[in-house]
């Protein structure tokens, strides 16, 4: 029993010891003494909102670097009492080991997960826009279910949301919503979500009872805020403004307070209308249109990057990720990581992390195969 117990930590120790490699742990240490420079300035806080945003940076990376070294300690602590347990054996100190060992395991297992957060702006707030396929009611059906196993999820992981603008359908559902997720690594865990999600159901809305295939697309992009300086024109922009629409009265003015911005020379458009005055609609909306078109020129990149490499493979920008099969069987699939459950309403309900998850550790192997 102790052999098997001495064979199972060094084997943690060993993942352990890899995924230290990957958080680098002394350059966590460095940041957060840089910060703490930063954050002694006499005038840190003449900017609240750049301070706030350093000091919760600050705070992130103590959180992960102390995670990392508790692990190192427990590693170390549970090494000794296994020699001690070969010298000395005692049934007690065996099954409380045992205990320790199999927290050690989830506790590894947690980190690596963040461990695989690791990308420039997984830390940050995610802006998600639903917008309903072809195919009328049915799909715009499908967008309002997919908001709404969102914003479990948000709610059941502590994240915040902020809806910044809501088209309800005429008969059904919703044509379009876009909400920020607030809080960390809200991006790194959402930006599996990217793509196309479809739906197989009896619908609803047919009297004959037939088997429909609805689309809803699910863009995700991180809340650059100010990190980076995006040069947009005056004269590149066309702004419309109208009157706010939205699931309950509260949320419907009677001026024309809501702003649509559209980037003429490259399509882009984003609304806004969670705001009372049109000021801090457009204020909101720049602010998107900021972070969509910063996505909008790393895609390009990645484009050219594949042509000058030969890159054969499709684009999967926008592509079909996910199937949710709720007749003649129920499934949920996704289909980059074959990951699938049977159990479609949980789901529904929120329970999302499984898929993000493994989303994370094909995304990871796949990065490190490409390279």
């Amino acid at each position: 029993m102790v052999q098997d117990l001495k064979l199972k930590i060094e084997k943690l120790d060993n993942k352990f010891k890899n995924i230290k490699d990957i958080l680098k742990p002394d350059e966590i240490e460095q940041q957060i003494n840089q910060l703490d420079n930063k954050m002694g300035k006499p005038d840190f806080w003449d900017n609240q909102k750049s301070a706030q945003e350093i000091a919760s940076k600050r705070n992130l990376l103590a959180q992960k670097l102390e995670k990392i070294r508790e692990l190192e300690n427990k590693i170390t602590d549970i090494k000794d009492f296994i020699e001690l347990l070969e010298t000395e054996f005692d049934e007690d100190t065996l099954k409380e080991l045992e205990k320790e060992i199999n927290q050690l395991e989830k506790d590894i297992e947690q980190i690596e997960l963040s461990s695989l957060l690791s990308g420039e702006y997984d830390e940050k707030d995610a802006i998600v826009t639903l917008q309903a396929g072809s195919g009328g009611v049915e799909a715009c059906d499908w967008t309002e279910m997919l908001l709404r196993m969102y914003l479990r999820w948000a709610e059941k992981n502590g994240y915040q949301i902020e809806m910044i603008d809501y088209q309800p359908d005429d008969v059904a559902g919703i044509k379009s919503a876009t909400f920020i997720v607030k809080g960390a690594y809200a991006y790194g865990n959402l930006k599996g979500e990217q793509g196309v999600h479809r739906l197989v159901r009896i619908s609803p809305f047919d009297a004959n009872k037939r088997r429909h295939t609805s689309f809803s697309a699910v863009s995700v992009i991180p809340d650059i805020g100010d990190d980076v300086k995006i040069n947009i024109k005056e004269e590149d922009l066309r702004i419309d403004t109208f009157r706010a629409s939205g699931a309950g009265g509260q949320h419907v003015n009677t001026t024309d307070s809501a702003v649509r911005i559209v980037h003429i020379p490259t399509g882009i458009t984003v609304t806004c209308q969670s705001e009372r005055s049109q000021i801090q609609n457009r204020a909101k909306a720049l602010q998107m249109l900021k972070a969509k078109l910063y996505q909008y020129e790393l895609e390009k990149q990645k484009e050219k990057q594949k042509e000058l490499e030969g890159e054969k493979k499709e684009i999967t920008w926008g592509s079909q990720i996910r199937s949710y099969v709720f007749h003649p069987y129920q499934m949920v699939k996704d289909l980059r990581t074959g990951h699938e459950t049977g159990n479609i309403q949980a789901v529904m309900d929120g329970e999302l992390n499984d898929f993000i998850n493994t989303y994370l550790k094909w995304n990871t192997k796949s990065s490190k195969e490409d390279k």
